[in-house]
């Protein structure tokens, strides 16, 4: 069995916090193995908890037209969350969730050992950088710890604020640029 199913069995079985009582089904995430690009969102929503994937529903669909964008196709990323199950109601994940799930994401990483980590949103930010903020740093690659980070808008942003639309997807092409000269 590879050490990324048995991270997945760990947190599908995980009862580090209250989350998991009110949960249908933990999300570990899901992709290549060998993903060279991780994205990292903040956490399951409904659709996600019914189904134990991550970024499906209209968030995951429009994940998908931003990954064509940069130029990847969803089979080839892996795509996790910096929490692995549903705050109640889609509330924001509280600060005890995070770092109950905190050594699961760290173990994906190490095993992944992606290139660059696409941090969605603030919550996935602030794991890496608790003092930016995503409309600062947005579209932009830092280098911290030895890992490139690459923060980007959460794409349900784009949802429900449409003038950030064009600024997401531009982000996007700007990704897929750095991918295209320092990945592929």
């Amino acid at each position: 069995m590879h050490k990324l199913e048995i991270i997945s069995r760990s947190i599908i079985n995980c009862s580090n916090c209250q989350l998991s009582t009110t949960r249908i089904h933990a999300v570990p995430g899901e992709g290549s193995k060998n993903a060279k690009v991780m994205f990292i969102g903040e956490a399951p929503g409904k659709n996600e908890d019914k189904n134990g994937e991550p970024f499906i529903g209209a968030a995951g669909n429009y994940l998908n037209k931003l990954l064509e964008i940069a130029g990847l196709i969803r089979e080839d990323v892996f795509i996790t969350n910096i929490v692995k199950c549903r705050p109640p109601k889609n509330r924001d994940p509280l600060l005890h969730e995070i770092e109950a799930c905190s050594q699961y994401l760290t173990d994906q990483i190490s095993v992944i050992n992606p290139m660059v980590l696409v941090t969605l949103g603030n919550y996935s930010l602030k794991h890496w950088l608790p003092n930016e903020s995503i409309s600062n740093i947005h579209g932009n690659l830092v280098e911290i710890n030895n890992l490139s980070l690459f923060p980007m808008y959460h794409p349900a942003a784009a949802l429900y604020r449409g003038n950030l639309r064009q600024i997401i997807e531009d982000d996007y092409k700007t990704l897929g640029q750095y991918i295209a000269k320092h990945i592929n």
